[in-house]
């Protein structure tokens, strides 16, 4: 089965086509790199000529307001040049509790490519993933200092890259859900404590301060990132990926 990776060379996207070829299908990475385009349609038509499947797994460069206008145009291209090929099967990576964050315009803008999806002309699958382990550093630096972490008690339920490319691998060979899979890391931690369990495992004697107001996910409350009854749980634990 050819299937058109778009951000076939990412995180996600890399692992994903790695699987498939794997087992034997023809995965093909695309990304702006190798001159498919998602936001301006370049390179699209060629990229899906044949195809059976494409994954989208293309995110914007910024989680700001730009991020609606960034899901509009390039689900829009995708619709578009996926039907006109014939592509039989659309698939993207979206967020666990994306529709339960109102107040983080990056999460309605996930809702709105998750919408478009849904009424286009191509039958789909959602897979729903909760924040990587790969990206707990990253949110630590953005409210980081020389001496402390401030993060938010926000509750969520990391998991590992590997676990989640493995997850859309298994969904982009499959009939389409039309529909949304859910997954997750097997435990669930207030993001302070990931902060310190984090700076603990690299030798990092900063301070983790308990800050709900603080980053990005300050904006989530409540169990609104953590994955509810159905979900498929991974094995990989939090503290086995850092022992990595």
């Amino acid at each position: 089965m050819k299937i058109a990776v778009i951000g076939g060379t990412g995180l996600i996207g890399s692992r994903v086509a790695g699987i498939l070829n794997a087992r034997g299908h023809e995965a093909v990475p695309h990304s702006t790199s190798t001159g498919v385009d998602l936001l301006t349609g370049r390179g699209l038509a060629e990229a899906l000529t044949d195809a059976a499947v494409v994954v989208n797994l293309t995110k914007p460069r910024t989680f700001d307001d730009a991020s609606p206008a960034f899901f509009r145009k390039t689900t829009g291209h995708l619709l578009t040049a996926a039907e006109a090929a014939g592509v039989g099967h659309a698939v993207i990576l979206s967020i666990v509790g994306a529709d339960r964050v109102p107040g983080s315009v990056y999460y309605r803008a996930k809702v709105l490519q998750e919408d478009l999806l849904k009424a286009g002309p191509v039958p789909y699958s959602i897979v729903r993933a909760t924040q990587f382990f790969e990206f707990i550093e990253t949110v630590m630096s953005w409210t980081s200092d020389e001496r402390a972490v401030r993060l938010p008690a926000v509750l969520m339920q990391p998991i590992a890259a590997d676990d989640v490319a493995w997850a859309v691998a298994d969904v982009s060979v499959g009939v389409p859900l039309r529909g949304t899979l859910d997954i997750a890391g097997p435990e669930v931690f207030a993001l302070d404590e990931l902060g310190r369990i984090t700076l603990a495992a690299r030798g990092d004697h900063r301070a983790v301060v308990t800050d709900d107001g603080a980053g990005l996910y300050a904006a989530a409350s409540g169990d609104a990132l953590v994955a509810g009854e159905g979900a498929v749980i991974a094995g990989t634990t939090y503290r086995e990926w850092l022992a990595r």
